[in-house]
Formats: structure tokens, C-alpha cells, sequence
């Protein structure tokens, strides 16, 4: 079995082929989701890509939310099926209330890109099953609405109920509360971080990690995760 996995692309999407590649070289089938169809086409799983989402208008993902394809993963996700949002692709999954808080303009109001450590803090959802709490990985980072705020009860609650899953290290390049880089929803099936996994799934195009040089394939995990975890519900 070959899992499907359903690459959305919004007008302003810009990463929405890299996202594909990460899901060819992890051995799914990447398939293109178009935000004005309402068809899923029978995928295993979803990857909201990075980008400017009709241009970013209002704020980041408030008009995606409405887009036709979206009311469908909304329904699949509340099914069970495994979500993942990068970067623009985390702030639509606010918007629509799969996962709890908001993004804000960087606290520094800058755009920003760079190599980012982050710290694993939840190693059994959908995308993360194939890390270890506590390792560390060196993903790129690029996003001027990044900083991911809640209030005070909202982060209590993802603290206490582990649903903090990735974590800044050395430096919070956004002013993110509580160095928040990603989180779960309860079921562990939808993740949001503001980092790009799928910039680092080749050796020797991402960026260093700590251990091996350049190696750069830290990402690659998150696509291998939901592979393995839907190869093994088959």
C-alpha cells in the first residue's frame, strides 16, 4: 500500500511542490488538492503548505478558512485523519479552529528566515512518532506572522495536557508564547508548526544539523511519521 497525501494549494501557496517532494521522497503518493474543489480524492492524509494565502488580506488564513476544500479536512480531521500545518498552513488550522490560539506579526515585525533548533516535545502524534521527546532538529524558518500567542488558561491547558510539540531552542525568533514553535489538538492526528519541514528532507539542501554538517534531513521525519502510522492502521 502507497498512502495518498493531499497537498492543498490556495491562491499565494508557495510551497505547496516542496511539500510534495518531502511526501514522494518519505514514499507517499503526494496528490494536489485545489482550495476551490470540494474533493479530497479519497487521501490519507492532508498537508496545509506554506505561503501567503489569498495574499495574506485580512490576516493570515482568515480567508482560506472558507475555502470549499477546507470544510472537507475540517471534516476529516474531526474523523481522525492526520493533519499537518506548515507555517501558513498553521494559521489556517487556527482560523478554522482545529487547533487553539492565534498567529500574530512577529514580535520583532520583521520577516525572518533561518536555520531554527527545535526540541521534540511530543513524540506520539501523527507527525511526530518517528522522533523522541527531548531530541533536538535544525528546521528553516521563514514567516513575518509567526508569533504564536493564547491566553493564559489556553497554554495552560496545551502545557498540561502535552500538547505542546515543538518547542524553540537558543532563541524565539518570534516572541512566541512560552517559545511555543508547534502544537497538537487532543487526538494527536492535527499538528501546526511555524517551521518547514519539508525544506529539510535532502542531504546536503537543508540546514546543518547539530551532529552531521549539512546533512539536512531533520523534516523528513514528520512525512515518515505519518507514513509508518498509516501503514500500520491499514
Amino acid at each position: 500500500m502507497t498512502a495518498r497525501v493531499g497537498v492543498v494549494t490556495f491562491p499565494g501557496t508557495l510551497d505547496d511542490r516542496d511539500a510534495a517532494r518531502a511526501v514522494r521522497l518519505a514514499g507517499g503518493e503526494p496528490v494536489s488538492l485545489f482550495h476551490a474543489e470540494a474533493d479530497l480524492k479519497d487521501v490519507d492524509a492532508v498537508v496545509l503548505p506554506g505561503g501567503f494565502s489569498y495574499g495574506d488580506y485580512l490576516r493570515a488564513g482568515a480567508i482560506a478558512r472558507f475555502a470549499p476544500i477546507m470544510e472537507k479536512v475540517v471534516d476529516a480531521a474531526h474523523g481522525g485523519m492526520p493533519v499537518l500545518g506548515i507555517c501558513n498552513g498553521f494559521q489556517v488550522l487556527t482560523e478554522v479552529h482545529l487547533l487553539p490560539g492565534s498567529m500574530i506579526k512577529n514580535e520583532h515585525l520583521h520577516f525572518i528566515c533561518r536555520d531554527q533548533v527545535l526540541r521534540v516535545e511530543n513524540a506520539d502524534t501523527a507527525w511526530t512518532g518517528d522522533f523522541e521527546a527531548g531530541q533536538q532538529i535544525v528546521i528553516p524558518l521563514k514567516n513575518q506572522d509567526g508569533q504564536y500567542v493564547a491566553d493564559d488558561a489556553t497554554l495552560d491547558m496545551l502545557e498540561g495536557e502535552g500538547r505542546v510539540a515543538f518547542r524553540y531552542v537558543g532563541w524565539n525568533p518570534n516572541g512566541s508564547r512560552r517559545d511555543i514553535a508547534g502544537i497538537t489538538n487532543e487526538r494527536g492526528n492535527v499538528v501546526g508548526l511555524m517551521p518547514h519541514p519539508e525544506h529539510a528532507v535532502e542531504p546536503g539542501f537543508g540546514p546543518d544539523s547539530r551532529e552531521q554538517g549539512r546533512a539536512g534531513t531533520d523534516g523528513l521525519g514528520f512525512f515518515t511519521s505519518a507514513l509508518a502510522g498509516l501503514l500500520a492502521s491499514a
